[in-house]
């Protein structure tokens, strides 16, 4: 019997067994025939068959005619495409009917408890978002001076972008907010950026005198500002961005958070710096 891929996946689809798609297969092509007749041509043991017209009927695929011996016809294959959907519907439509008839009781019973739960979930604080760097981190930075209530602090290697954030760090300044400052030792950054480091210190020790300024004795693992950091952890905003050399200033990232735990160690890494691994000013 002639057979192809598309009448495999046909059959497949109609969820046949391999006897029920043996024997409509081999209907197809042999137009009305008895039980035996088809059992022998489809290979289908004889006990079997019967068995196996009964389901193709039932499903709708195959005619039963009556007659001595009664004989079995395939539907065509169009009405067989048409069957299986109208089949599958069939299925769908019975399965929502069950889900119908329980919906009541289950809501019921699961509704109030879903709720309850709901209520007792607390939204996930989010504990970093990040920008560019660039003008959007100058930006945010800007804005964390701006918030600053009582204390700033600063990790930078040179603070080469102290002009873009100087109205900001007048503002805190003129509120009494309380600003420290670590710079990288200028042995340890590369020469041709020590003389800028050199000028931004001398700006400012003149234009701001206040904020206390230290050198680290080695690299900073990170560099940023951060505010009003709290030991009860409620409290802190910062801005960071982690040291990678290898990545160009355009494509690295800063992040923000104002998560109260995360500001705390940040600000106990900075203590440990200013007081046990920086310089003062020579």
């Amino acid at each position: 019997m002639p057979s192809n891929a598309s009448a495999d996946e046909l059959f497949e689809l109609l969820e046949l067994t391999d006897y029920e798609a043996q024997a409509l297969e081999h209907l197809l092509s042999m137009g009305r025939t008895t039980a035996p007749t088809l059992a022998e041509a489809a290979g289908i043991p004889k006990a079997r068959i019967y068995g196996v017209l009964d389901a193709l009927a039932d499903a709708g695929f195959v005619e039963v005619i009556p007659d001595r011996p009664k004989e079995y016809r395939s539907k065509s294959p169009g009405d067989l495409l048409d069957r299986a959907i109208e089949n599958r519907r069939q299925e769908y439509e019975r399965h929502e009917q069950r889900i119908e008839s329980v919906r009541e009781s289950f809501v019921s019973e699961f509704q109030p408890v879903f709720e309850s739960a709901s209520e007792n979930i607390r939204p996930a604080e989010e504990l970093f978002h990040v920008v560019d760097v660039g003008e959007p981190s100058e930006r945010e930075t800007q804005r964390i001076y701006h918030d600053a209530q009582d204390e700033a602090y600063v990790l930078t290697k040179s603070f080469d972008y102290l002009e873009t954030v100087e109205p900001a760090i007048d503002d805190a300044v003129s509120r009494g907010v309380t600003v420290k400052t670590v710079l990288v030792d200028p042995d340890l950054i590369e020469p041709e950026k020590r003389d800028r480091q050199a000028e931004i210190v001398a700006r400012l020790n003149t234009e701001f005198p206040d904020i206390a300024v230290r050198f680290s004795n080695r690299q900073l693992p990170w560099r940023g500002t951060f505010i009003d950091p709290s030991m009860d952890y409620t409290s802190g905003k910062a801005i960071l961005l982690v040291e990678e050399d290898d990545v160009p200033n355009y494509l690295r990232q800063a992040a923000i958070t104002e998560n109260g735990s995360f500001v705390a160690g940040l600000k106990r890494f900075f203590d440990l710096v200013w007081e046990f691994d920086s310089r003062a000013e020579r």
